[in-house]
């Protein structure tokens, strides 16, 4: 089966690519939001989260995909007094069926990340 590896930010450093398809899935690498377009931090769960779901939908769309062939998704939060906050914004990009979610209460990797979300979606081609 080839692989197709997508990288929406070629100038990014980090050592993993922005997605992987794979015959009909689409692995998407972990996505955090610290700050917004303008470059203003990002604060609130809500915002964060909201900032995701829109990296997300690019990286979707890029390879002709949205958030509604998600099918697993993979939330890493660092407070668990934020879980009802995320829930209601996770619930308001998924209006249809909800894919199949773990959420993981951890530490993150940079101090102000409020949670990282990964997902894998399913396209048949």
């Amino acid at each position: 089966m080839p692989k197709k590896h997508v990288t929406l930010n070629p100038r990014s450093n980090l050592p993993f690519c922005s997605a992987v398809v794979a015959g009909d899935y689409i692995f998407l690498s972990g996505t955090a939001a610290t700050r917004d377009e303008n470059g203003e931090p990002l604060t609130t769960i809500e915002g964060q989260l909201n900032s995701c779901f829109v990296s997300m939908s690019k990286t979707l769309n890029s390879v002709g995909a949205s958030l509604s062939d998600i099918v697993k998704v993979t939330c890493f939060l660092r407070n668990q007094s934020d879980f009802a906050k995320m829930n209601e914004v996770y619930r308001s990009h998924f209006p249809g069926e909800l894919p199949a979610r773990s959420t993981i209460v951890t530490d993150l990797v940079v101090t102000e990340m409020l949670l990282e979300i990964e997902c894998i979606a399913y396209k048949p081609r």
